[in-house]
């Protein structure tokens, strides 16, 4: 009998590809990557048109040498690594690290971990694509470049132990673009009118809001504006002048892709994009189910495509129909891929069987396990159903010249939302006192109700929103969004505290120096429009080694030009008057992982530390201690008063030496400008 080596990424994988194979195949694991380019150099030669030079990874050979022995013997090799572009690469260096003959090798691939799919591939065996390879290649080369001559530019100009990345630096551009629109923001008043009306024969009273005159929408900026307006309706009769009735369609959502899966359980779920890649990753590679063994619950993870197999569209729509009834399963297409950068040959991730429920599958997953898989089941199913009908009611009330508006709505058909509630769609229904209005009804005034508000800045981003922006603009890829904050975190260039991202000092440091020397390489439509390229390369439109060779002379270029121009970027030990209280020194200012601290300069032999406490020259205004640069413990900077916790005065903002010519309070420093801490003063001083 003929003898078969499969050969899989994950130990996971092994024992369930084997049980779907049979006898005579043997399924062995690479343990990912088997060959890389080396740690210790850039291991790109490139005097020779930029030849990489591959070796094994440390530990590997032992594995290596197991898989040759097995391939030897073997009728034919079937490299099954993951289907997306890296685990190409990985069948690549494999059969190159195997030394493997074409005509014994074949690669295959499964978009799901189950007998039908595993079985398919087989037929399907073709060869490996080197479009894909080469797209790897070029990207693994641009990265290293990146972080193999610039982090040592990091090191020599701040400190040791920076990096920079191709995609990360850009990421930490977009969150310190964030940071300084929130400083410089200054808020504006802005007021809302509410009015209380009774309705003839109804006890609920109902609350219209102020629109503005019939075609004019006015926007109330001040409380003069507002009492104008108040004194023009005193003694108005109010009519009900328009009553509209109407259907509103709210259609099911599409399938998850890698990004809005993270999006979803960061904004539900509260989970990390790094937990949810690595819960998906346990739910793909496969489960131990009561009675059937390890059995793959999902399809495969990283993808940008929301397109569904014939096969399991039919399933669900089946399942919908068994299940909820005929009219709740979705009648045409309801799939629509506006990405024409999707990867179309992937699915969108789905349960690989409709019909294990999350509440079948709960005693055999994890509580996470169990919650992501739910998320990912009801979306799926959802994604093939009707649409949400509303019967909307919309009404207008005139006073005088002016107009307030009501407006409601009551499901008339639940469609998906029967399965799938999004957060923005748990609002209850609304408005069953409206349907009594008629054209021309008087309406009697209970009372007016008036609210100052302040505009508010934009949002600091959270991994949800940063994933969001990053695939909008068109910056890294599925497999690349989780690493990528996960690095910037862990390197404490960018703080976590309750969902948001921060920039850190340190971030400020490495992204000034990144914008000031290397503009191009933070700049977003660069990035976006390299990626753009390395998809080309993908496609077979543009050699690989094109990409390389255009990139390298400007990337050597500008880091030679700021080993020259940024000196003065060093951080250099500020020696201070505070004396060490071991040996007696004036300790200096250090740069940490976590920011400034104080250190003895007789390091080694002294190491003693402390706290460094910045004072910024400005008195505080509840107590009139000094008021210090502070840090949250996860890096956030913020202003506090030295005399803490007896004083609990706290800034985000800095503050000013300067008091506000018109209310006599603190003022903050925003940009160029001097805000007025207490909104409703509302003073601002810009520059002459």
């Amino acid at each position: 009998m003929a003898k078969y080596l499969v050969i899989v990424e994950s130990p996971a994988k092994v024992k369930t590809v084997k049980k779907f194979l049979g006898s005579n195949y043997e399924v062995a694991a690479s343990n990912g990557h088997v060959r890389d380019l080396p740690k210790s150099q850039l291991g790109i030669d490139v005097e020779h048109d930029f030849e990489p030079k591959y070796i094994t990874i440390r530990g590997k050979g032992e594995l290596l040498a197991g898989l040759r022995k097995s391939a030897k013997k073997a009728d034919k090799v079937y490299l099954a690594t993951d289907p997306d572009r890296e685990g190409e690469a990985i069948s690549w260096h494999l059969a190159q690290a195997l030394k493997l003959e074409e005509k014994k090798m074949r690669r295959i691939t499964f978009n799901e971990i189950t007998k039908t799919a595993v079985k398919a591939s087989l037929k399907e065996a073709r060869d490996i694509d080197m479009n894909l390879v080469d797209e790897q290649q070029a990207r693994r080369m641009l990265d290293r470049m990146v972080g193999y001559e610039i982090s040592p530019l990091l090191w020599k100009k701040i400190k040791r132990g920076l990096s920079a990345g191709r995609v990360q630096s850009v990421a930490l551009r977009i969150i310190g673009d964030r940071e300084d629109e929130i400083n410089a923001f200054i808020p504006k008043e802005y007021w809302t009118l509410d009015a209380e009306f009774r309705i003839p024969g109804e006890k609920k009273h109902l609350t219209a809001h102020f629109y503005g005159k019939e075609k004019e929408k006015i926007n109330l900026e001040s409380v003069q504006q507002l009492n104008q307006i108040l004194e023009e309706l005193e003694g108005c009769t109010f009519t009900v002048a328009e009553v509209r009735t109407g259907e509103r369609v709210k259609k099911a959502p599409l399938p998850f892709t890698t990004s809005t899966l993270q999006q979803e359980a960061a904004k539900v779920l509260n989970f990390s994009t790094q937990k949810t890649m690595r819960l998906a990753q346990q739910l793909y590679e496969g489960v131990d189910l009561k009675n059937n063994g390890t059995v793959g619950l999902i399809s495969y993870l990283r993808t940008d495509s929301t397109r569904i197999s014939a096969e399991a569209d039919a399933a669900a729509r089946e399942y919908i129909r068994s299940q909820y009834g005929e009219q709740y399963a979705a009648k045409g297409d309801t799939t629509e891929n506006k990405n024409k950068k999707a990867q179309d040959a992937h699915e969108a991730i789905r349960p690989t069987d409709v019909t294990r429920t999350p509440t079948v599958l709960k005693e055999s997953l994890s509580r996470d396990q169990f919650r992501l898989y739910q998320l990912i089941w009801k979306r799926f199913v959802a994604s093939r159903m009707e649409a949400a009908k509303y019967e909307t009611m919309s009404v207008r009330i005139k006073g005088g010249e002016y107009w307030f508006t009501v407006s409601a709505s009551r499901i008339s058909f639940d469609g998906f939302m029967s399965v799938y509630v999004q957060e923005e769609d748990e609002k209850k229904d609304s408005g069953a006192h409206l349907k009594n209005l008629e054209k021309d009804m008087v309406l009697t005034l209970g009372e007016f109700q008036k609210e100052q508000h302040f505009t508010q800045p934009p949002a600091h981003y959270t991994e949800a929103s940063l994933v969001k922006t990053l695939e909008e603009l068109g910056i890294g890829r599925p497999s690349t969004y989780a690493p990528t904050i996960t690095t910037i975190i862990n390197r404490r260039y960018v703080a976590k505290e309750n969902k948001n991202l921060y920039i850190t000092e340190l971030g400020e440091v490495v992204n000034n120096m990144m914008k000031q020397a290397f503009p191009s390489i933070v700049d977003v439509n660069f990035t976006a429009n390299m990626e753009g390229l390395l998809d080309c390369v993908g496609d077979g439109k543009v050699a690989w080694k094109t990409v390389v060779r255009n990139f390298w002379p400007d990337l050597i270029e500008s880091v030679h030009q700021a080993e020259k121009d940024l000196e003065e970027v060093k951080i250099e030990d500020e020696v201070t008057d505070v004396i060490c209280d071991v040996c007696g020194r004036n300790m200096v200012v250090k740069y940490g992982p976590h920011g400034k601290f104080l250190a003895c300069p007789g390091f080694p032999e002294c190491r003693n530390t402390k706290p460094y406490l910045e004072k910024i020259g400005v008195k505080c205004p509840k107590c009139g201690g000094e008021i210090i640069l502070k840090k949250t413990k996860k890096g956030r900077r913020y202003y506090g008063c030295e005399h803490n916790p007896d004083c609990d005065f706290m800034s985000w903002q800095k503050p000013s030496v300067e008091k506000c010519p018109k209310c006599g309070g603190y003022m903050l420093e925003k940009g160029n400008r001097l805000v007025c801490a207490d909104k409703t003063c509302g003073y601002v001083k810009t520059p002459d």
